[in-house]
């Protein structure tokens, strides 16, 4: 077993390697540099502080979706989330203890923009957010886990290398996360017992819409920093659709047995960053810090743990 996951990661590392030979040299020209904002307002996409967020409002209609030679959608370039679940990916109350704002979240599906846990779950979810914020996976530089990866702080690029298989790289400045997706349609590669952060996708056209289905999540990421959080059975299949050129709607729908009552649905748009000449930036996570407040310490300090 150990071999083959040694295996599974050299053929990812070879998959990166090879996008950034092939596409270095025209982010480095700024050949695939989108044209400068119109209305003079910031870059980039956004609801949150964060490198290149916000997307410059469009003053003049957009371009039609671009196309590769292969007839298929051209979402190359970087891309910025316009969401609202950084702090909290379901409708909340202001809950100023955890530093989250009140706010309609980005779930669509239920209605009510709750997250459909299972009574335990919920319990559970309040007493991480307030006595665990410490256990994010974002607070020990940890990868940020899907969906949350989508919506992650600053921009992220996404690379469509030639080749018969075809692939979509996705790249993020944000925690050096990354994704290699296959859209052959080729079935899932890893056994049921192994699990990664960001899960193990494949992916296929629906037309012009780009179908993730991801699978072998582990148990260590969560939503938001309000402690939302599911189980290592989570399965997400995504759909990113692009409206024109500047724009993706991304939808993912999540189930876990082991957590939720039933599936449930988020929903938000990618802008294109539209700065010139943006490029990612190399993020430091240092790994090891720790809030000091009394209310969040270590477990080594006498903090509380979180319940079973």
């Amino acid at each position: 077993m150990r071999d083959r996951i040694r295996g599974y990661l050299t053929v990812a590392l070879v998959a990166v390697a090879s996008a950034g030979m092939i596409w270095i040299s025209d982010t480095a020209k700024g050949q695939d540099a989108p044209p400068a904002p119109q209305n003079g307002g910031p870059p980039g996409g956004g609801r949150g502080p964060g490198r290149g967020r916000g997307a410059a409002k469009q003053t003049s209609p957009v371009a039609p979706v671009r196309r590769l030679a292969n007839g298929k959608p051209d979402i190359q370039g970087y891309w910025n989330a316009r969401g609202g679940g950084l702090f909290s990916i379901e409708a909340t109350k202001a809950r100023k203890q955890i530093g989250v704002n009140a706010g309609k979240g980005i779930i669509t599906d239920p209605p009510d923009g709750k997250i459909p846990y299972q009574p335990w779950a919920r319990e559970k979810e309040i007493d991480l957010s307030e006595n665990h914020t410490i256990e994010e996976s974002d607070a020990h530089c940890y990868t940020s886990g899907i969906p949350h990866m989508v919506e992650a702080q600053s921009s992220f690029q996404i690379l469509q290398p030639e080749g018969p298989a075809g692939y979509v790289v996705m790249i993020w400045e944000y925690m050096h996360n990354y994704r290699i997706i296959p859209t052959d349609n080729r079935p899932h590669v890893l056994p049921a017992s192994v699990h990664l952060f960001a899960g193990d996708p494949k992916g296929h056209w629906e037309g012009d819409v780009l179908v993730v289905d991801d699978t072998n999540q582990n148990a260590r990421t969560w939503f938001d920093i309000a402690a939302n959080f599911h189980s290592d059975q989570i399965h997400v299949v995504e759909r990113f659709t692009p409206k024109d050129e500047n724009t993706i709607d991304y939808q993912a729908t999540i189930e876990d047995p082991k957590v939720y009552t039933r599936p449930w649905t988020v929903a938000f748009q990618l802008a294109r960053n539209l700065t010139p000449g943006y490029q990612n930036m190399e993020f430091a996570c240092w790994e090891g810090e720790h809030d000091i407040t009394e209310k969040y310490t270590l477990e080594s300090q006498g903090a509380p743990q979180p319940k079973k």
